[in-house]
Formats: C-alpha cells, sequence, structure tokens
C-alpha cells in the first residue's frame, strides 16, 4: 500500500505598496553613492591635470566617469519620485519642493558632464588644428565650468535636499528621527560652507568643508540603507496608504 506525501507550498506574503517605495527609494539613494564616488575617482585625470586637453589623456576613464555622473544625476530623480507619493503626506509643498530641487541638481550635474565630453572631444580632434595654449584655455574654461556645477548641485542642493526631505521625515517618523537629525544638523553648515566657497572664503576640499559635507554625507547613505533593509516605520501616513 503505498503513501502520498503532501508537501506544504510556500505562502508568499506580497510586498505592499509602501514597502515597495522605501525599497526603491532606498535603492536609488545607494546608486547615487555607488556611482558618484567612483566618478570622482575616473574623472580626476581631466579634473586634476591642466594640460589634460593638449596631451595623451584618458578618455575611457573619463568616458566612464561622466557616464557614471550621469547615472547618480538619473538616480537623484528617481529618489525624489520614488519617495513623493509617501512624503506628499505630510507636506506637498515641501514634497515638491524636494522633488524639483532633486531635478536642478540634476541639471546642474549633467552640464558639469557636457563640459568634460568637450574637453575629450577636443582633445581627440583639436590638438593638430589648434595650437597647444589656445587649447589649454579652453580646457581650463571647461574644467571651471564642472567646478562651478558641482558646488552649485551636488553640495549646494544637497544642503537645500536635506532641509527638505529631513524636515518630512522628521516630521513624519517615517524613519528613526536620529536619521533626518543628521540631515538637519548638516544642512545649514553645507550652505553656509558652500556660500562661502562662492565668495572665496573657503575653499573645497578645506577642513570646514569636510566638517560640513561628513552630516550630509550619513544623513543620505542610512537613510537609502535603511529604506532598503527596513523599509517605513508604521505611522499615520503608511497607515492611510494601506487603508
Amino acid at each position: 500500500m503505498s503513501t502520498t506525501v503532501r508537501t506544504k507550498a510556500t505562502i508568499r506574503v506580497p510586498m505592499d505598496s509602501t514597502r515597495k517605495t522605501a525599497l526603491v527609494g532606498g535603492a536609488f539613494y545607494v546608486i547615487t553613492f555607488a556611482a558618484s564616488i567612483p566618478a570622482l575617482l575616473l574623472l580626476a585625470p581631466v579634473l586634476n591635470h591642466p594640460d589634460y586637453i593638449a596631451g595623451a589623456g584618458a578618455d575611457t576613464s573619463v568616458l566612464w566617469g561622466c557616464f557614471l555622473d550621469l547615472v547618480t544625476a538619473l538616480a537623484g530623480i528617481g529618489s525624489a519620485v520614488a519617495l513623493f507619493s509617501v512624503v506628499k503626506r505630510q507636506h506637498e509643498g515641501f514634497a515638491l519642493g524636494f522633488v524639483t530641487s532633486r531635478i536642478v541638481e540634476a541639471v546642474f550635474i549633467v552640464i558639469g558632464v557636457v563640459s568634460l565630453l568637450a574637453i575629450v572631444t577636443l582633445r581627440q580632434a583639436g590638438t593638430a588644428e589648434t595650437d597647444s595654449a589656445s587649447l589649454v584655455t579652453v580646457g581650463h574654461a571647461l574644467v571651471a565650468v564642472r567646478d562651478w556645477t558641482f558646488l552649485l548641485g551636488p553640495t549646494l542642493m544637497a544642503g537645500i535636499n536635506a532641509l527638505l526631505l529631513g524636515t518630512l521625515m522628521y516630521r513624519s517618523r517615517l524613519v528613526p528621527r536620529i536619521i533626518p537629525t543628521l540631515g538637519l544638523i548638516g544642512a545649514p553648515l553645507l550652505l553656509t560652507s558652500t556660500i562661502a566657497t562662492m565668495f572665496g572664503i573657503n575653499h573645497l576640499g578645506s577642513v570646514w568643508s569636510t566638517i560640513a559635507v561628513a552630516p550630509i554625507f550619513v544623513w543620505e547613505l542610512s537613510l537609502g540603507v535603511y529604506l532598503v533593509v527596513k523599509g517605513f516605520k508604521p505611522s499615520p501616513i503608511t497607515a492611510g496608504m494601506g487603508a
């Protein structure tokens, strides 16, 4: 006599919409770090060598760095769009401002990418037709454009982003309050440092700039990791969305 053994089917609990939103938003934040940090290293040849445009160059490295900067820009917009549907329930004006500031940041990043791609194009095609001194002057101008876009985009707008999203996250309690507190502390420090740099009082890479950017770095990274791993904390906002 044979017996039939029945195995229980694995029951999978479907992921609700708020968990998906947290996962996608957090993933985009993590992607910005995964792309932007290597991009700085890959772009070092063109940013740190004034004669790059007239020399042998390391175009492959620069092109990959530009590509990663584009990924950073798009991921920044993606993070804001993903989180908008949730944080707008706390304050729609602040949520819309956050999306707008992310878009502005992305525009500055893209402008910087275009200026560096122009250097690569001129280096490849212009050395035979233009004297070296003129090329170097043009190269300096294009790198200066990229430096300003970096200051006004990922630096200045990061402070504004932290003020807007940090306020939303702090009030809504969607994540532990220590996380947005870091952003709210770092935002005025970074904005002050950036404005001082604009007027020549400070410079990127100084001790002041490093201290100012540290809380923002930790705020954005910890927010992304928390959203990916844990998702949103239970709150009236998520309860309302579930209903």
